[in-house]
């Protein structure tokens, strides 16, 4: 099996010195970067979802996470995105849920997100959980219950329980419009324009009301597609 030191040494060797500079003055980080092109993460990512088995796809993630360097955390993350996983999936959740906790950067959050959105999807039970985070100390991790729950603003044919799962959403997107942190407008922005494609009335009512105190740029962000 693929060792996590394999890996490593792999992304090492894959990475651009001048890129990883870029990287580290974009993301404003402290955290090792290697840059390593997306394209090439997703390719690895590809090959280790169908030469690995579940179990070993799992330890490996929880290596690559804990190594502290950006590409190996997003490949990580990628490792843990599939719509369907066979067998059981909840040790997956387990890992990313426990990441949720932790989270310190947007990028980071975000990837591993996406995985996250997966097993919501997969079993909307545990937005029970997801709804403990609103009220963590942790930023990001309050972040992340909008950004793993942006499917439910995507679907154009909800039906009922995708319904009750939006305004569900859209209760704690109110809860966090008093929160001026923009990375939280920016969230709360970001899934009412999603929603905003689809039902753009409910987003009009929304900021009206509940968002009625959302800062200036983030009102203009929600209202942006329905304003073209």
């Amino acid at each position: 099996m693929t060792s996590a030191a394999q890996i490593l040494d792999d992304l090492r060797a894959r990475g651009d010195v001048t890129k990883a500079a870029e990287m580290v003055a974009y993301h404003k980080t402290a955290r090792e970067c290697l840059g390593v092109p997306a394209a090439v993460l997703d390719e690895m990512a590809r090959d280790s979802r169908h030469n690995l088995t579940l179990d070993a796809r799992c330890a490996l993630a929880e290596d690559m996470w804990a190594s502290d360097v950006h590409e190996a955390c997003v490949f990580g993350a990628k490792l843990l995105t599939q719509a369907r996983i066979r067998p059981e999936d909840e040790l997956v959740w387990r890992i990313i849920a426990t990441w949720a906790q932790s989270f310190d950067s947007w990028a980071l959050a975000d990837h591993a997100s996406i995985a996250g959105a997966k097993r919501l999807q997969a079993d909307p039970a545990r937005l029970d959980e997801v709804e403990g985070w609103i009220t963590s100390e942790n930023m990001w991790t309050r972040r992340a219950a909008l950004v793993m729950t942006l499917p439910w603003a995507r679907l154009t044919h909800p039906k009922a329980d995708d319904l009750a799962v939006r305004e569900r959403v859209l209760g704690w997107a109110g809860g966090y419009v008093s929160d001026r942190n923009p990375f939280m407008q920016k969230a709360v922005a970001w899934w009412l324009r999603e929603l905003s494609k689809r039902d753009p009335a409910r987003v009009v009512s929304f900021v009206e009301g509940p968002g009625a105190a959302l800062t200036k740029g983030a009102r203009t962000e929600a209202l942006r597609i329905i304003q073209t």
